[in-house]
């Protein structure tokens, strides 16, 4: 609602008809105050006085108060905010697409250990879980004082290390394996690419006589991606 306009409108049509703000006052049964301060946007009529006034000089209410800009103005309020919506809604989809994971297992064809472990991927990247991971070979109570397990690929005659963990306090290999797991959240290979590159997991045992002892469990797909 345009105050100013209100204003113009009825100090225009006063002085036109050739009256005071008194007279004008007394013809719509207000003080001449009030009619001073509609005349300097200060106020502005109750809505009766204003649709008895503009019916009186052939005004459109309407008009007078901007209702059709402001109806204007509100269907395209609603309209941006469709299409903004509209647009979140699509990414979101798009994203949601673009996020969904592929599962595929990982299993090792070493008879001396099993695991659980799977690859994850989509077409921005692959990741890599594997935990659970225990020994079913000869029983061996050693207590290694150092033992790490590596997460390694292989391409080309050339291995690059995915992931490590380590322990370096006295422990047997079946605890040690308890706490292994390994979460590789943005693998560099997609899973295409990992057919052709050799994954597998190397785990290093150092006795109390300095001794190292080699564990390797190599690494394959369930299936095909």
């Amino acid at each position: 609602m345009n105050s100013n306009k209100i204003a113009e409108f009825i100090k225009d049509i006063r002085k036109k008809d050739n009256l005071t703000q008194e007279k004008f006052a007394q013809k719509y049964n207000v003080t001449y105050q009030a009619v001073s301060k509609w005349e300097t946007a200060k106020s502005i009529p109750d809505i009766t006085i204003l649709k008895k006034i503009c019916n009186d000089y052939n005004k459109d209410i309407n008009e007078l108060l901007d209702v059709k800009a402001n109806k204007k103005k509100y269907i395209k309020l609603i309209i941006v905010v469709l299409i903004i919506l509209i647009l979140i809604v699509t990414l979101f989809l798009i994203f949601k697409k673009n996020e969904s994971f592929e599962f595929k297992p990982l299993k090792t064809t070493c008879d001396n250990f099993n695991l659980y472990g799977s690859i994850a991927y989509n077409k921005n990247k692959t990741s890599v879980y594997i935990s659970n991971i225990s020994y079913c070979g000869k029983e061996d109570n050693t207590k290694y004082k150092e033992i790490k397990c590596t997460l390694y690929e292989s391409s080309d005659k050339q291995k690059n290390v995915i992931s490590t963990y380590s322990y370096s306090k006295s422990i047997t290999l079946e605890d040690f394996l308890k706490k292994v797991n390994f979460n590789v959240d943005h693998y560099s290979k997609t899973c295409k690419m990992y057919k052709e590159n050799g994954m597998y997991l190397e785990i290093d045992a150092i006795d109390n006589n300095d001794e190292l002892k080699v564990f390797r469990i190599p690494l394959e797909l369930d299936d095909n991606c």
